[in-house]
């Protein structure tokens, strides 16, 4: 016989899950009472996040490190209302998480007792999938449906809701089985007659494009995109979760396009005749005219989520099924296709933007821009930069060159302070991998009391704060679009954030001349151990600024 506490953990070690995330409270103790002697014969590392919201944000930087789902666990009634931001996060950006929390006893639900709220309720609308277990005996069974629904198909989070009773109850162990869900059975191999449609649509054009977005790194597809590319000389552009596909510099490599985006990749994306949207959503942000775009392209969109297909823009060629599997298959087509003209008429947009002079900042500030190009020069070949939300997110995403590298931001949510715990979540998952952090003060006063989590493990982890007194995307619009102006954005007493790092032990420097710049990046990236490189950029700088 066993409890359904002791169900759950042995549900997270047949996954080989090494490390969780959360914060306990009274409904979730009977896990944490057998969590504690899974840590002492050190089987799983519980890592005691600062806020529950942290605990899905590093569970979710984990799971992007390792293409595993990320775990996290807290209590019930704030515990879990704490921790929807973090579950939304991951489901509008496709990241496998498992999500567990506590719930009063079962004879108490709805009831309203001390700490209770209908959590699987709250979660509908953006979960894969929920559980309210009312049967300790199916525990074993929904642990491993779990995993399965969070990360096959299009990935994302799923939600188990357990009451503490449940987790007392003890019951006798039987086997699940292999997972076989009525309904679920993701399609992920394409259309073969598809596949070869495509291939005669791409034969025939002229202007192609490719748009690359995060699906291509979530299916571990970025070495075929780039071989696709280049065996039909087809340029390619991305949207902000696609970064990272090719390196920054790759002749193919024309930039993000987007409200944000490079010139060159929306000159690119508003003159081509065929669009082969690989592994993405087609948002708002990504995609502003998808109307005027229809009019004068075909679209060839490839996606595992047959949803996100023809939602937003209707698609000449849809194909539904793993990027990956599809670009294996494409690759064995033959695609007759001479681009070469359209290719370097984009490729001399690039290099022509590249020329553009930067302006020198002589007033106790540093240029965004620089900075960015400074931090991108010095990173290693394969360093994960970890973005928050605002113009730090911009700029970062402009100006950053990556090689084998990685962006990851909340790109669908737009989650303020995501980078620090997401950041930390990688750092977990792959001690060895250089990270940096790249955050605005705003966005930083969010979540930075994990810097005591950040200490307390002392993860080799850059934070890289860009300060400018005020909430600096909002006051950017409001400036360009508001009659009133900037109005509740400035932030005029934060603290003093080099001495808030000192407080916690942790090392930092203050960057407020660009001749220090060359310096105050290497000494920051050379550290051994966390590091804070506060910034100080003008209040009134632009995302375009150059």
């Amino acid at each position: 016989m066993i409890t359904g506490a002791r169900a759950m953990v042995d549900g997270l070690l047949e996954q080989d899950v090494d490390i969780l995330f959360g914060y306990p409270g009274a409904t979730i103790c009977p896990f944490y009472d057998e969590l504690a002697i899974e840590e002492k014969k050190g089987t799983i590392k519980h890592i005691l996040v600062r806020q529950e919201q942290n605990a899905g944000h590093m569970a979710s930087g984990y799971a992007r490190r390792t293409g595993k789902p990320g775990v996290c666990v807290v209590t019930s009634g704030p515990g879990a209302t704490n921790l929807i931001t973090g579950i939304a996060t991951a489901y509008l950006d496709s990241i496998p998480l498992v999500a567990i929390t506590g719930q009063v006893p079962t004879n108490q639900l709805g009831k309203d007792v001390f700490q209770e709220v209908d959590t699987t309720g709250m979660c509908a609308p953006f979960v894969k999938h929920s559980y309210l277990v009312k049967d300790a005996a199916d525990i074993p069974r929904i642990m491993r449906e779990a995993f399965y629904i969070a990360s096959t198909g299009r990935p994302g989070p799923v939600l188990i809701d357990v009451p503490s009773d449940i987790q007392n109850t003890e019951f006798e162990y039987v086997d699940p089985g292999e997972v076989n869900i009525r309904g679920y059975k993701p399609s992920i191999t394409g259309n073969d007659k598809q596949i070869r449609k495509i291939a005669r649509e791409i034969s025939g054009a002229e202007r192609p494009l490719i748009i690359a977005g995060g699906g291509v790194i979530l299916s571990g597809a970025e070495d075929l995109l780039a071989e696709f590319a280049k065996k039909n000389n087809i340029p390619v552009v991305t949207t902000m979760m696609g970064l990272g596909v090719l390196p920054t510099l790759d002749p193919l490599n024309l930039g993000m396009i987007g409200q944000f985006g490079n010139s060159p990749a929306n000159y690119a994306l508003n003159h081509t005749d065929t669009l082969i949207i690989v592994g993405a959503r087609v948002a708002d942000r990504a995609v502003m005219n998808p109307e005027g775009l229809m009019s004068h392209c075909k679209t060839i969109h490839i996606d595992i989520d047959s949803a996100e297909i023809g939602k937003n823009m209707e698609a000449t060629v849809p194909i539904v099924g793993d990027v990956k599997i599809i670009l294996k298959k494409l690759l064995r087509e033959d695609i007759d296709i001479d681009a070469d003209e359209w290719t370097r008429e984009v490729q001399e947009k690039v290099a022509q933007s590249r020329l553009r002079p930067m302006k020198r900042r002589s007033n106790g500030t540093v240029g965004p821009k620089k900075l960015m190009l400074e931090v991108g020069k010095q990173l290693d070949d394969d360093a994960y930069v970890v973005a928050d939300v605002g113009q730090n997110q911009i700029w970062a995403a402009k100006y950053i060159n990556l090689n084998k590298g990685k962006f990851i931001t909340s790109g669908g949510l737009g989650t303020m302070g995501y980078a620090l715990p997401a950041g930390m979540g990688i750092k977990f998952a792959d001690p060895d991998l250089q990270t940096i952090v790249v955050c605005g003060d705003g966005s930083f006063q969010m979540t930075m009391n994990e810097l005591s989590t950040l200490a307390e493990h002392n993860l080799n982890l850059k934070i890289l704060l860009v300060n400018n007194g005020r909430l600096g995307m909002v006051n950017e619009l409001q400036r360009k679009n508001f009659s009133q102006g900037p109005y509740a954005v400035f932030l005029p007493h934060t603290p003093d954030f080099c001495k808030l790092a000192d407080a916690y032990g942790i090392a930092h420097r203050m960057l407020d001349d660009e001749s220090e710049l060359e310096d105050a990046v290497r000494e920051m990236l050379n550290y051994d151990g966390p590091f804070l490189l506060e910034c100080r950029v003008g209040a009134d700088e632009s995302t375009m600024a150059q």
